[in-house]
């Protein structure tokens, strides 16, 4: 149990203590993110690529987003969970918006929502932290925008591109989230932000000096074998271990290493003799 609350955004800033965020797609994996101590479970739209091989966040759905986000919940119950609002489940109708924010609470279980973008979501954001629903924003290289980027995904290079995260920030601050994620944000503009705002920032290719930290699970356990991020590091090689148990295990079942008569249940000699007796004589009757 990390016994994280939405209060303890402000208050882990204002103590200087680090925010551990891991992503979680999955009932075993939330379970391991609640007892390793991880103070909130991400359940990113990430999934489309990592767990259901889209080629891109945008193609997943709310039904991928809660199929998934239900799951987490029951496997880590007491943990913090907020919940990725996948492309297109908000920002051009602020009625829709909220009825999608809501299912997450409702149907999933989160604590929160996490919102991509800026000024362009502004009221969105407003209205849905109106009705008692805390939101996480999330700007630099925001992956549901992926289309207009291009291959330039590190953000903020440019003095233009720069300025307009700072004011993203402080605006996504005025409007009420609690959080900002920055993603593929150069170190020092990253610590800038930091610096300029009362609520944490939550680094992904940031920088050491966000307030906390966050990655994908599938990349710091090495599952992803399609890309190897630079702001990403293998915690532990979780891949290698599977594919070595998973090589031994079509070997033994060539050669007749598994299953073994310890790997077997029993049943009384008795049963087995009279089983034999009776479907000889149904062999016979056939013959």
């Amino acid at each position: 149990m990390t016994g994280f609350v939405t209060s303890d955004f402000k208050k882990y800033k204002h103590e200087n203590k680090k925010i551990a965020m891991l992503t979680a797609y999955d009932y075993p994996t939330a379970g391991i993110c609640e007892e390793a101590g991880v103070d909130v479970i991400l359940v990113g739209d990430s999934l489309g690529m990592v767990v259901l091989g889209y080629d891109s966040t945008t193609s997943v759905t709310m039904d991928d987003m809660l199929h998934h986000t239900k799951a987490v919940r029951r496997g880590a119950q007491n943990s913090y969970i907020i919940g990725d609002m996948p492309f297109m489940s908000y920002g051009y109708d602020i009625k829709e918006s909220v009825k999608n924010a809501g299912r997450f609470i409702q149907e999933g279980g989160c604590n929160a929502v996490k919102l991509e973008g800026g000024k362009i979501i502004e009221d969105t954001i407003k209205t849905i932290v109106s009705l008692g629903i805390p939101v996480i924003g999330h700007i630099g290289y925001t992956p549901q925008s992926a289309n207009l980027f291009g291959k330039n995904m590190v953000r903020g290079k440019t003095y233009e591109i720069a300025d307009a995260l700072v004011n993203d920030a402080l605006l996504l601050k005025r409007a009420g989230v609690c959080a900002i994620v920055l993603e593929l944000v150069p170190y020092r503009l990253a610590s800038v932000i930091t610096g300029l705002l009362d609520i944490p920032t939550i680094g992904i290719g940031a920088g050491p000096e966000c307030d906390g930290q966050v990655l994908v699970s599938t990349d710091m356990f090495n599952m992803y074998k399609k890309l190897s991020p630079r702001h990403s590091k293998v915690f532990s090689d979780v891949r290698s271990v599977m594919q070595k148990g998973a090589t031994e295990y079509v070997s033994e079942i060539k050669n007749g290493g598994f299953p073994k008569i310890e790997n077997s249940f029993t049943t009384d000699d008795e049963i087995i003799e009279r089983i034999k007796k009776e479907y000889a004589k149904t062999d016979k009757n056939n013959s």
